[in-house]
């Protein structure tokens, strides 16, 4: 293994990682070949090798496509926390963890080259801000520099970084696309072998899995071929990666009795060891490689405004140590004495003082009642006042009987009359006249109109008591609405495919949709005749379906559709389906399963 590195910038750390980890790998790999195999291997030594490489079952994930093997083998396979378990079953497990950890590649592949296309869609000026503010302060400063000399040179500073901008963005874009389709199409390829030695693994486990282990050794020299030629033709147009050259070299499986009909327990555990390795191997491979091709990191991509913030709070804390007591000064505590009575008082005016209102108007209904009963006896007295002076009036004016249900309108008719008439002799009429009578009567009248206008007013203002303390309580009410939405959606979360909101829906959708997509080009390739194409769209359904198992799970549980569900994903991943009908089960999963559907559509 060959490792260059340019004399300007030291290795970045994830890059030393790697190393320390393939060079540790590789000395201990030269190490356990200085033991005979005839010594006596104890039942623990693949866990040790496995938990030295990182594979031991604490840190696996909580689902993962099953292996497609038919049932009766699927259900005789031991579990890993089992004590017993013998050296033809480990196989399994190797293949679980070989899949696994492709997934998780490819996961990480996916993730960055999602941000790439992404930025790849953006406008130029889009593009030349990334390129200037959104990768560090080093490449702030140099590309700040370079754009004012190319721009003072020929005025072609802004159509340089312009294009760096495209070839920055695209050439990750290559690489990672490039990693993908390799690596789901290392998936396919063991999926699909395992599928294929499926019956002969339930006939005679024992005499089938040495065959199944060379196969998958294949595979991974398949691989390694692939992304060697791929790294090969990239050495010398690449400004990524001719600063750091990380060949990839798998361990050949040796041919001890690969012919034969049974291996030796030493050799089984020997060729598992040794996939193992290649798997470890490819893990570090490609952490390098892809830590060079990945999206910057969230303090590098907002380090401005970081910056900002981090300027503004220094100016906030100079401010408040100058207002301190530290320094002498008794601002701050006034401020905190002020804030506490303000906030005092809004709790008493908009939250303590509405709600004993509305309590008041809704408990002491009863109270109230009586008094409104009250009131309007009072103006009922004072209206038959008013009608017995004006009865007594009209029946001394008029000098006839009136009965006792006479109008009061009809008799206070007769008092205008009789006022106006006065009013032509005033004197004569305050004398000796009905002018002063008239004129008392007229005040009751007006005594009675304002006890009945209060008494509406009163009862207007008593219905609505209700409404204005809920009025004066809106500002609260608004208030704690923002402060519970904001902490509901600090705590939901919800924005990946395993949440239960609205964007955690869409997200599981977008995966149907991406699995669909790859089953029609699935379909095409195979019509066209592409087989590694064909095989590379198998591998990305196969994701696209893991990540849709761990995504819908817990709702399909809740829901009691889990078992439903479930049996369609193993159906979509089986490679002896047709497409066709693995579209139409697509389709049908989208119209049926509660934790597929819109939100929109739920009942």
């Amino acid at each position: 293994m060959e490792v260059s590195a340019e004399n300007e910038s030291p290795l970045p750390s994830n890059d030393m990682k790697a190393l320390f980890s393939l060079y540790s790998s590789y000395l201990y790999n030269r190490i356990r070949t200085l033991f005979p195999h005839s010594i006596n291997y104890n039942n623990s030594l693949l866990s040790k090798v496995a938990n030295i490489y990182g594979y031991s079952g604490r840190g696996r994930r909580k689902t993962c496509l099953p292996l497609p093997l038919p049932p009766v083998a699927a259900a005789a396979l031991p579990d890993r926390s089992s004590g017993v378990i013998t050296e033809a079953h480990r196989i399994f497990h190797v293949l679980e963890d070989i899949i696994e950890h492709t997934l998780q590649n490819l996961r990480s592949i996916q993730k960055n080259l999602g941000f790439w296309q992404f930025k790849a869609e953006s406008s130029d000026n889009q593009k030349a801000y990334f390129m200037i503010c959104e990768r560090g302060p080093y490449a702030f400063m140099s590309g700040s520099v370079k754009l004012i000399r190319d721009c003072l040179a020929d005025g072609s500073g802004m159509k340089n970084l312009y294009s760096s901008a495209s070839s920055h963005i695209s050439e990750r874009i290559h690489v990672l696309t490039s990693l993908r389709y390799f690596l789901a199409t290392f998936l396919a390829e063991v999926y699909m072998e395992v599928d294929r030695m499926g019956e002969d693994l339930v006939k005679d486990l024992e005499k089938s899995f040495p065959s199944l282990l060379v196969a998958i050794n294949d595979i991974f020299l398949k691989l390694e071929a692939s992304i060697g030629h791929f790294h090969a033709n990239r050495q010398s147009g690449s400004s990524v990666d001719g600063s750091f050259s990380l060949p990839l070299m798998f361990t050949k499986l040796p041919a001890v009795n690969q012919e034969g009909s049974q291996w030796t327990d030493c050799e089984t555990r020997d060729a598992i060891n040794l996939i193992y390795e290649n798997l470890h191997r490819l893990n570090s491979y490609l952490s390098v490689l892809v830590s060079k091709h990945c999206k910057p990191k969230k303090v590098t991509l907002y380090w401005m405004q970081y910056s900002c913030g981090a300027l503004g709070i220094s100016f906030c804390s100079m401010w408040i140590l100058r207002h301190s007591k530290l320094m002498g000064s008794s601002d701050i505590d006034n401020w905190i004495r002020e804030g506490k009575d303000s906030t005092i008082s809004f709790w008493k005016d908009h939250v303590e003082q509405p709600i004993f209102s509305i309590r008041d108007e809704l408990f002491e209904t009863f109270r109230k009642r009586q008094k409104g009963v009250m009131e309007r006896e009072e103006v009922q007295l004072t209206a038959d006042s008013l009608h017995r002076m004006l009865l007594a009036f009209s029946e001394q004016t008029v000098g006839k009987k009136f009965p006792e249900n006479a109008s009061d309108q009809e008799m206070l008719e007769i008092v205008m009359t009789r006022y106006e008439k006065e009013l032509m002799h005033p004197i004569q009429g305050l004398v000796g006249g009905e002018l002063g009578r008239s004129l008392l009567i007229q005040v009751q009248k007006l005594k009675l109109d304002i006890e009945e206008a209060m008494l509406e007013l009163d009862q207007i203002l008593r219905a609505n008591e209700i409404n204005f303390a809920i009025l004066a309580a809106l500002p609260a009410f608004f208030l704690s609405l923002v402060l519970a939405m904001l902490v509901r959606a600090w705590f939901k979360k919800d924005t990946r495919a395993e949440g239960k909101g609205r964007v955690a829906r869409i997200q599981r959708r977008i995966l149907l949709v991406e699995i669909e997509r790859a089953f029609v080009k699935l379909q095409s390739c195979e019509d066209q005749g592409l087989e590694k194409d064909a095989q590379c769209m198998y591998g990305l359904a196969l994701y696209f379906l893991d990540s849709l198992h761990c995504a819908v799970e817990r709702h399909a549980k809740a829901t009691g559709e889990w078992i439903c569900l479930r049996k369609d994903i193993v159906d979509l991943a089986k490679p002896g389906f047709q497409t066709e009908h693995k579209i139409s089960i697509v389709s049908r999963m989208e119209r049926m399963y509660d934790c597929l559907l819109p939100s929109s559509r739920r009942q």
